[in-house]
């Protein structure tokens, strides 16, 4: 750029002529505008300024909210369809009870489960759940066995025994075969499915039945001859009942109710005196009852010690006691006899502990 041309400011017409009055005019254009507007803001108080906003956008507010109502494919997939009706079969079938106690233990959650406003609210739920958050079911807790998992041995079964245990145990091991064996012996016999006998003709057996059917019709010609003789003996008149035998019957009739109230009375009166003994029998009859109960609880756990609940179509065998003969005592570990009944071991007792259903006895092929 060039210098600028200086002017000359001799006379006061050429001053007015060569000063800029751009800040003038400006000036009073503005303040045209703040008059026009209401006034100038420098002149205005802070708080006429400035103020909270309490009103609520409704239009961003639905905006937000059509927002959070768009669902993606992807979910849409996962979410329960109303028009499909859930399989029968896999439907719970709980009592009232149990179903009051999820609901219970699901409000529970709920309430110590803040809720998070920036998550989504499309209906969905993880699949995989949040951690340290508990399902709404309550879990059924499973029953224990009174049977432990691994059961203790009598002594007398150890490979180096004490000679009384060993007898014991080997006692013990005899008189369980032996018992199996006299019940094979003495038990009901089956009922057989065939029948020996001698094969009939086919003349045999039409006499057969046409000897059966004259029995038949001898009998009822006799029961027809004796009802016969019945009406012949009958009275053809009835006697006619006087006013005395009326009068008789009806004085029976009141003693009989009287003697009938007066025994009634007099058992009611002994029952009175006799009233502390009936306590006593009561007392005894309540006591004998409990001690009855008690024996069939006991029974009941002892018989579930002995062996499991029914499960499946057999029944538990026990195994047999793991006893050494006398001859296979070496009273070393070293030189005691291999036997791989580990595995069959662990099996019988999940079976006795009611685990697993028994199951039937299969060789090998």
């Amino acid at each position: 750029m060039g210098k600028k041309v200086k002017t000359s400011r001799k006379g006061k017409k050429a001053w007015r002529a060569n000063i800029s009055m751009e800040d003038i005019h400006d000036y009073f254009e503005k303040s045209t505008k703040d008059a026009l507007s209401g006034g100038s803001l420098a002149s205005v108080p802070t708080e006429s300024l400035f103020f909270i906003d309490k009103s609520k956008d409704l239009s961003v507010k639905r905006k937000i909210e059509k927002k959070r109502e768009k669902v993606l494919r992807v979910d849409s997939v996962l979410k329960k369809n109303p028009f499909v009706e859930a399989v029968p079969s896999s439907k719970q079938k709980d009592s009232k009870k149990k179903k009051k106690e999820a609901l219970k233990a699901k409000d529970v959650v709920v309430q110590d489960v803040p809720k998070d406003d920036s998550t989504p609210d499309s209906g969905m739920v993880p699949l995989w759940g949040n951690q340290g958050q508990q399902s709404g079911k309550a879990r059924q807790a499973c029953k224990q066995s009174i049977i432990p998992a691994v059961e203790v041995e009598p002594p007398g079964c150890s490979y180096n025994p004490s000679f009384e245990s060993h007898q014991d145990s080997l006692a013990q091991a005899v008189a369980e075969e032996m018992q199996k064996v006299y019940k094979n012996e003495l038990g009901p016999q089956p009922v057989p499915l065939t029948v020996m006998g001698e094969v009939i003709d086919e003349d045999d057996k039409y006499f057969m039945e046409a000897d059966d059917g004259s029995d038949d019709e001898m009998n009822e010609e006799n029961l027809s001859e004796k009802e016969d003789t019945l009406t012949e003996k009958r009275p053809s008149k009835t006697r006619r009942v006087t006013r005395v035998e009326l009068n008789k019957r009806a004085r029976r009739k009141e003693l009989q109710r009287k003697e009938a109230e007066a025994k009634r009375a007099k058992e009611l009166s002994e029952d009175i005196d006799t009233l502390p003994d009936i306590l006593q029998e009561i007392a005894k009859e309540d006591e004998e009852k409990q001690k009855k109960h008690l024996r069939r609880v006991i029974a009941k756990q002892e018989r579930l010690k002995a062996c499991p609940p029914r499960l499946g179509k057999y029944k538990f065998q026990p195994a047999p006691p793991q006893v050494l003969l006398s001859e296979e005592l070496t009273g070393s570990l070293r030189k005691l006899k291999g036997c791989a009944t580990l595995a069959r071991d662990r099996f019988k007792s999940l079976e006795k502990r009611g685990l697993i259903p028994p199951s039937a006895k299969t060789g090998r092929k």
